[in-house]
């Protein structure tokens, strides 16, 4: 993919116009970034996820402006095509505009990143607007907002009642003029992500809402199975990776204690 033509917001509305699926996987660091920019993803998403599938935590919330800043800016030196979105942590844009200018600013000029994505919809449009009207493109997040969860309470579908949905509806009708170049639609139903992305001529990019986005999105360490402290049903399993890791190290475990590792031939004279 050496020669690939590198992929900006722009590319992403024109696949959409051409109806060519758009795919995004997380990463968190220069290496995973590296095989996955190698393999032709389009779009690497660093969430917020980090603090789960890399810290341990429960949920999203404990992410840093820091914290994240170290890993858009270690994916970004992985990456030669996709397009880099970094995820703003809770409290990162919230408090006011004006933080949240300085913080996503602070996403491209330190780290590389070259859009950010921010949860929510109606409170959030003004600060949408002012981060795009100063050269800051945004993807916004509808459905499940993680950062949201103690709010919900749940992990569960959201937008099946019709209030909820016509909420969803409108607020990515605001987004959308508000300037956001893309939507993620979190676990709703997939008849509704699909009305959505019809609606919209903003690409929509779904997480266990349906095939009908227009694109998918998911976690790498789930893709590969390397993160299995949950089973998701919209997690597509390409390979079994903690058991192979598992494996290799009990296999390392048994060479040093028996003594055939290291051997001569992996030793210096």
């Amino acid at each position: 993919m050496a020669n690939a033509k590198k992929v900006m917001t722009l590319t992403l509305q024109e696949m959409k116009q051409r109806g060519e699926k758009i795919a995004v996987l997380t990463a968190y660091d220069a290496l995973f970034a590296r095989l996955e920019d190698q393999a032709g993803i389009d779009v690497i998403l660093v969430g917020d996820s980090a603090a789960m599938v890399l810290g341990g935590e429960t949920t999203t919330l404990p992410a840093t402006m820091e914290q994240m800043l170290y890993h858009v800016r270690s994916a970004s030196q992985g990456i030669t095509r996709a397009l880099l979105v970094a995820d703003m942590p809770f409290l990162s844009f919230q408090i006011s505009t004006a933080e949240a200018l300085r913080n996503a600013g602070r996403f491209l000029a330190e780290a590389g990143a070259e859009a950010v994505k921010l949860e929510g919809g109606k409170p959030i449009l003004d600060t949408v607007k002012r981060l795009v009207e100063i050269g800051i493109p945004v993807m916004g997040h509808l459905g499940l907002t993680p950062q949201s969860i103690h709010q919900f309470g749940s992990w569960d579908v959201r937008a099946r009642g019709s209030d909820e949905a016509e909420r969803l509806r409108e607020d990515a009708l605001d987004l959308q003029d508000a300037g956001a170049f893309s939507i993620v639609l979190e676990k709703i139903p997939a008849d509704l992500a699909a009305e959505v992305s019809q609606t919209l001529r903003i690409p929509t990019i779904g997480i266990g809402s349906g095939p009908d986005c227009d694109g998918q999105v998911l976690v790498n360490y789930d893709m590969l199975g390397l993160y299995d402290q949950l089973s998701l049903k919209f997690v597509r399993k390409y390979r079994e990776l903690a058991r192979e890791v598992e494996n290799a190290a009990r296999e390392y475990i048994r060479d040093v204690k028996n003594g055939s590792f290291p051997s001569k031939k992996e030793s210096y004279e």
